[in-house]
């Protein structure tokens, strides 16, 4: 119980910050009216989304009105996703989401279908229809869109998820649901696709070697037409760092190509690189990153003060989010394909 207090408390502090109106921009425009990037990668929404602390995952509601991202503090001591919405134009500072702020249970990785009528997301609460009571399983749980905002959250059931672990949903235009499952404490994790037919999940077929071509894969992003497939993998030879992001196209065939590694204008030595995603428009790609800033962007003398800023910036060895245009995929295909026939 004092655990959970602490852990409230923290939480309350935390909403308080992030709902301050204090020195916040006035945002207009699309992507918090940040100027979009080329074909190098940026920071996306510096002090704003990439805020210094550990920031991951990103999803956009199709109208481009709503951007959610998620947030972690501690060692995963409790996990949010924010939301920031623009109103008459403007952006809000983002704040907690209603469904993500209890402390006693994790709430990350929004996902937001392409026709923007389902939120679904990874949880740990207790799913109440179920007669549970406590917090424990990692399942994937979902909302509906309804004219007073999202419903109550429901968990996605059998046979998605499981006495395993599931986590990082993505879904394409016709519902297909791409997803990460591991066992219980192991730190193995596979993608699954499960197709959605007659208003039910179809039982989740593992995808081959040529999606999971490493010792793990985490948090796949799936394009809406299921063209392309965006999957951060661990023990690839030609890793730039411990888990660098992959991309796998649908051949003449329809069957995945190798996937192969997105190069240095996204992957780094950082140590954490697993969460991608492609806006609603497809014009970008955003990924999480651990790097951390040029030393030649460093102060010439550390103080209390310059210790502080850098504390509260991004790039300050705690993930934070960049984005990229998509244009860079053009030449991954080519090679994707070329490598499939050769």
């Amino acid at each position: 119980m004092k655990k959970h207090l602490i852990v409230s408390a923290i939480l309350l502090l935390f909403i308080h910050a992030c709902s301050s109106d204090d020195a916040f921009p006035k945002l207009s425009g699309e992507y918090l009216g940040q100027t979009p990037p080329g074909d190098s990668a940026k920071l996306f929404a510096p002090g704003i989304v990439s805020n210094g602390m550990f920031n991951r995952d990103i999803a956009i509601t199709p109208d481009g009105k709503e951007i959610y991202f998620g947030v972690v503090l501690g060692r995963f001591t409790f996990t949010s996703i924010l939301v920031s919405k623009r109103v008459d134009g403007v952006w809000s500072q983002p704040e907690v989401a209603g469904f993500a702020n209890n402390p006693q249970w994790k709430t990350l990785e929004p996902c937001i279908s392409p026709d923007g009528k389902h939120f679904f997301f990874f949880s740990t609460r207790p799913d109440s229809a179920a007669g549970d009571t406590i917090a424990g399983d990692e399942d994937i749980w979902a909302m509906d869109r309804t004219p007073d905002g999202w419903s109550e959250p429901y968990n996605l059931g059998e046979p998605v998820n499981t006495s395993d672990e599931e986590y990082f949903p993505s879904v394409t235009s016709d519902g297909t649901l791409y997803f990460t499952r591991q066992k219980k404490g192991s730190p193995i994790g596979f993608i699954y696709r499960s197709e959605f037919i007659d208003g039910k999940y179809s039982t989740p077929e593992q995808l081959s070697e040529t999606v999971n071509s490493g010792q793990a894969q985490y948090n796949a992003y799936v394009a809406p037409d299921e063209s392309y497939i965006i999957v951060p993998t661990y023990g690839r030879e030609e890793s730039y760092g411990g888990t660098d992001y992959y991309i796998s196209f649908k051949d003449s065939t329809g069957q995945w190509t190798r996937s192969i590694n997105m190069g240095e204008k996204v992957n780094s030595a950082a140590r954490a690189e697993y969460s991608p995603y492609v806006s609603p428009d497809g014009k970008y790609f955003f990924f999480m990153s651990a790097r951390e800033a040029p030393t030649s962007e460093l102060p010439e003398k550390l103080t209390a003060d310059t210790i502080k800023k850098l504390y509260n910036s991004p790039q300050n060895g705690n993930p934070d989010i960049y984005w990229i245009s998509t244009d860079i995929f053009d030449g991954l295909r080519e090679k994707a394909l070329r490598q499939t026939e050769n």
